[in-house]
């Protein structure tokens, strides 16, 4: 008894000395990774932060959608010199970083202030010739912007593919007096359209044959 006894303290001793020289090595590591955990809070507050789902961002802004938002400033200005012409005045297209309903996001969006009634409202409002116009606005817009920029490209050629059909006539003639405005600044701007009263407007075109042999192409001219 007396030989088992002195083994198992032994024994207990040997795990005490072991466990005093882990718990030593275990503050030592702790002490290491203090720093190291700083700075990981650090960075991943950062991250969160940049990413739009920290508490603090309030927009739930990610840091390329508040970048671009001073992009699309820029695109909305340029956007609401034609805009204007093309609506007669109405609308007016502004960038707002205000949060959606539920979990959307903010910073990329756009609102359309209405001269009729004073208001902004959101473009989803707007009806199908309206959103077109709108469209080919902003398009107008970014080009216009990447253009002046410093090196920017000349973007000489502008395709519009259908859309016509949802303007109405006096619409219609405003679009294309600012697409004829681009003509006279040197740009090409092609229209693939089904619409009849564009064929009065544009005076190249080039016609799609179909018949059983399949299709051809041939160019007319209106004088």
């Amino acid at each position: 008894t007396l030989r088992r006894a002195s083994a198992a303290e032994t024994a207990a001793r040997a795990r005490r000395t072991e466990l005093a020289g882990l718990s030593r090595r275990a503050e030592a590591e702790t002490r290491e990774l203090g720093p190291l955990r700083e700075e990981y809070d650090r960075v991943a507050r950062l991250a969160t932060l940049a990413a739009g789902t920290s508490a603090d961002n309030e927009r739930r802004m990610r840091l390329e959608s508040y970048v671009l938002a001073a992009r699309l400033e820029q695109v909305a200005a340029a956007a609401t010199v034609r805009l204007r012409r093309m609506s007669a005045g109405r609308y007016t297209l502004v960038h707002t970083d205000a949060r959606g309903g539920g979990q959307r996001r903010s910073g990329l969006g756009l609102m359309v202030v209405d001269a009729w009634t004073g208001s902004a409202r959101d473009t989803s409002t707007l009806s199908g010739g309206e959103t077109f116009f709108v469209s080919l606005a902003l398009a107008l817009g970014l080009a216009d912007v990447v253009t002046d920029e410093a090196g920017g490209v000349r973007l000489d050629t502008l395709f519009i593919d259908e859309g016509f059909g949802s303007l109405d006539d006096q619409t219609l003639d405003e679009v294309l007096d600012v697409l004829d405005s681009l003509r006279e600044r040197d740009r090409s701007v092609g229209i693939v359209s089904h619409v009849a009263d564009l064929r009065r407007r544009i005076p190249t075109q080039l016609e799609v044959v179909k018949d059983r042999r399949g299709s051809r192409v041939r160019q007319r001219s209106t004088g």
